[in-house]
């Protein structure tokens, strides 16, 4: 009896490290929607873009949140000093990117939860039980609720930051960053951040990561929001700290209209001729009305 091997088949193959399935996938939804009857282009699924710079670092006493003040509809500017550092509680705050109703509803609805849990334990809220609730609700919704979230505060067992994706993933870091700004505000992160950061210099590096996004991202503008929760359990709002878009008072003095419309005199004219009409036209007096019979 001769030996023989089986062929590898594509339930016993050795997995690879890449899948390319959706890449099929799309290529069928091209071909059938060129071969339908109906000839209605199939639209193939986008992924979703945030327009804002949000950042977090930890810093020798406390947190340091910060974010940009510009919310975008595609491509049009909806509002230029947006406010994207929500509370949730006394000594927790939570940067929001995404869809604006999404992260402001989300919070709300968390912070809610917090008062509830400290008006039943007597006891100042925790931020990994933050976090817990975040991810729970963000995950149950499988990623349809665009919220991406940078959580940070101060308890009993020192200063947390936490990053929180809109699929319910999370991971806590001493820095980062989010939003379509993020990779301009990361580099500036990895740059300056060292441990144990004084506040002032912790406060300056936040500024400095949220205008890289400012002046490298089309979806973030505007001014520089940032939020310092301290070990003591202060709180420190810099609302509108950096307005680097600021009109100086020289252009407010400039009307408008004298901006966008040229002066007399500006393009000088050269020749003036005038020819009179040579015929071929049809004026009303050529027109005669007359009544049609039935």
């Amino acid at each position: 009896m001769s030996e023989f091997t089986l062929a590898p088949t594509a339930s016993t193959a050795a997995p690879t490290g890449f899948s390319f399935d959706l890449t099929h996938r799309n290529a069928l939804i091209e071909s059938s929607s060129s071969t339908s009857s109906s000839n209605i282009p199939a639209k193939l699924p986008k992924a979703l873009k945030t327009g804002t710079t949000i950042v977090g670092l930890v810093y020798k006493n406390g947190i340091v949140l910060g974010a940009d003040t510009r919310s975008t509809n595609d491509t049009t500017v909806a509002d230029k000093n947006c406010q994207k550092i929500h509370y949730i509680a006394p000594n927790i705050y939570c940067c929001g990117a995404g869809t604006a109703a999404d992260t402001e509803k989300t919070t709300d609805a968390i912070s809610s939860q917090m008062e509830l849990l400290r008006l039943n334990t007597h006891s100042e809220s925790r931020v990994v039980t933050a976090c817990t609730l975040l991810k729970r609700m963000l995950f149950r919704y499988q990623g349809y609720i665009s919220a991406a979230l940078i959580l940070g505060g101060c308890d009993v067992d020192g200063p947390h930051l936490y990053q929180i994706y809109p699929h319910g993933s999370t991971g806590k870091l001493p820095f980062t960053t989010m939003g379509s700004g993020s990779l301009a505000a990361i580099a500036v992160f990895e740059e300056g951040y060292k441990d144990d950061l004084e506040e002032g210099e912790a406060v300056e590096l936040v500024k400095r990561a949220i205008l890289a996004g400012v002046w490298n991202d089309l979806g973030s503008g505007s001014n520089v929001d940032t939020c310092v929760i301290r070990m003591d359990g202060s709180v420190e709002h810099g609302r509108n700290c950096v307005m680097p878009n600021e009109v100086g008072e020289l252009r407010k003095k400039v009307r408008r209209s004298d901006v966008l419309n040229m002066r007399s005199g500006t393009t000088a004219v050269l020749g003036e001729t005038f020819r009179k009409r040579m015929g071929g036209g049809v004026t009303l007096e050529d027109v005669v009305v007359t009544e049609m019979e039935t």
